[in-house]
């Protein structure tokens, strides 16, 4: 069974990735994972400087997932380069950074300083984290979208990844923009805008108001997002949203991604993705087909 599959110039063992923010440094997550058999790993975002985050309570569980306002909490780039990519470079899978600037000059600035470190495969553009304080949501605007890709790319050859946000009312053209700009990939799709109220003492219960919704539930917005940009965009993309079970690795490469990322599952079942990765060369051949480039966009919509 051929597993393997292409993000770009990114070539994967196979399609299953831990995403960024759910899965800390790899190291918290040994003795539940062979990271060795993963497609590749996205470790948390990284900063040009230290990030303390948002202020506490800043993580609610909801019916089928939850909502953050972490904040991007980190030690910054310096730190991740010193202390992280030495262990994460000797865990036999790809690893793909990923990198939020405060400003569109900080994300060019971020990836000229990865570009020559070794153990990095590819950077993702984190440029829709919706629950910074301050912060600005980039992948808003298809300009500013392809703007910071091309500076972003005139710095490196690594493949970049752009990871977009659903909260806009056409991803497509902020999809289009990313590939016009030179990403090798797009992610679908980060966290959803929600909130959370304590009716009895009248406030909101995270100390941002507002965080990013994950999990089971924002899978069908997911899914819908990969289905749309897949019919219209030519590069690769990346299904990640409430991804728990084969079925929904299944149902995302069908609808054209070429890979997936695990996310809020890692919290309640950190030993999803070796199950999944057991269970996926039995999928494929439920449909007949002897690679995973044979399911990628299979879907049949009607005419």
């Amino acid at each position: 069974m051929n597993l393997e599959t292409r993000l770009g110039r990114l070539t994967l063992p196979n399609p299953i990735l831990v995403a960024s923010g759910t899965f800390g440094y790899a190291k918290e997550s040994t003795g539940f994972v062979d990271f060795a058999r993963l497609g590749g790993i996205v470790p948390k975002t990284v900063t040009a400087s230290p990030r303390v985050g948002n202020k506490p309570p800043r993580i609610v569980e909801t019916a089928a997932g939850m909502l953050n306002s972490i904040g991007l909490d980190n030690d910054g780039i310096d730190h991740f380069i010193e202390h992280h990519v030495p262990y994460l470079a000797t865990l036999g899978t790809r690893i793909i950074a990923n990198v939020a600037g405060k400003t569109e000059a900080e994300f060019p600035a971020l990836v000229a300083k990865l570009n020559p470190i070794k153990g990095i495969h590819a950077i993702e553009l984190n440029l829709s984290c919706p629950n910074v304080s301050g912060g600005i949501d980039f992948a808003t605007n298809p300009e500013v979208t392809e703007r910071v890709l091309r500076q972003c790319r005139s710095e490196t050859e690594l493949p970049l990844l752009a990871k977009l946000t659903p909260n806009v009312t056409d991803l497509v053209s902020i999809a289009e923009a990313a590939s016009r700009g030179g990403a090798d990939a797009v992610t679908l799709i980060n966290t959803v805008l929600g909130t959370a109220i304590d009716w009895k003492r009248r406030k909101p219960i995270l100390s941002n108001v507002l965080g990013g919704l994950s999990g089971p539930a924002i899978k069908p917005i997911a899914l819908r997002a990969v289905l749309t940009v897949a019919r219209r965009v030519k590069i690769p993309i990346v299904g990640v949203g409430g991804v728990c079970t084969i079925d929904d690795v299944m149902e995302f490469l069908v609808a054209g991604a070429s890979a997936v990322q695990l996310g809020t599952v890692s919290f309640f079942d950190p030993t999803a993705s070796m199950r999944i990765l057991d269970e996926l060369p039995q999928a494929i051949t439920s449909m007949k087909a002897s690679s995973v480039t044979d399911v990628i966009g299979s879907v049949i919509l009607p005419t």
